[in-house]
């Protein structure tokens, strides 16, 4: 491989590898600090409750730090498996939110987290090239067996979120709201056979 091509093929990892960086801390400042109009933790809670993410205050912060504290590891090229892995997961929880409405991003589907999510994961599969952080301290966390760990435990983390989220929402749909009708004591009284 000439000289230039590694080059170019160097710039380029370098440069997706940042872009991608920049966008998930930007998503997730959106959600911790209310940065770029998001709604920082308190709005992101109510968001969370809402998608069957318990509790919500704290899954608030998890995805928020998930998605801006990976994003910085991999604009740093810094532990870029664990970064790598963070965000794969975050994204593969959000797809896991998406999929009913189908794959486009037009139609609110898992498009833009899944490729989110699928490029981080290949970050921490191949590590971050020569411009980055883990390069210059010699790839003390970036080792091989750190890679498979990271990977490894993304399809259970997301595995746990999506069925702690699942219990949620049933638990919910089986629970009727306080204002439901059948709970007030005016319909109570109208099914009484001796009510007015």
């Amino acid at each position: 491989m000439s000289t230039s091509t590694t080059t170019a093929s160097v710039t380029a990892k370098t440069l997706l590898r940042i872009a991608l960086g920049a966008v998930l801390v930007s998503h997730g400042s959106q959600k911790l600090f209310g940065a770029f109009g998001g709604g920082g933790i308190e709005g992101t809670a109510q968001g969370m409750h809402a998608m069957g993410f318990r509790p919500a205050r704290r899954n608030a912060v998890l995805a928020g730090l998930g998605e801006a504290g990976s994003g910085a590891g991999l604009v740093l090229g810094l532990a870029t498996p664990i970064a790598g892995a963070g965000a794969a997961t975050t994204m593969g929880v959000a797809s896991s939110v998406h999929t009913p409405n189908g794959f486009f991003n037009a139609d609110g589907g898992l498009e833009f987290p899944a490729y989110l999510g699928f490029t981080a994961a290949m970050f921490a599969l191949g590590g971050p090239g020569p411009v980055s952080l883990d390069h210059a301290t010699r790839h003390v966390f970036d080792r091989p067996w750190l890679r498979a760990l990271a990977l490894a435990a993304v399809p259970v983390a997301i595995a746990v979120q999506v069925a702690q989220r699942r219990k949620a929402l049933a638990a919910d749909a089986a629970t009727p709201p306080a204002d439901s009708p059948a709970e007030t004591p005016e319909a109570q009284g109208s099914t009484d056979p001796k009510g007015a």
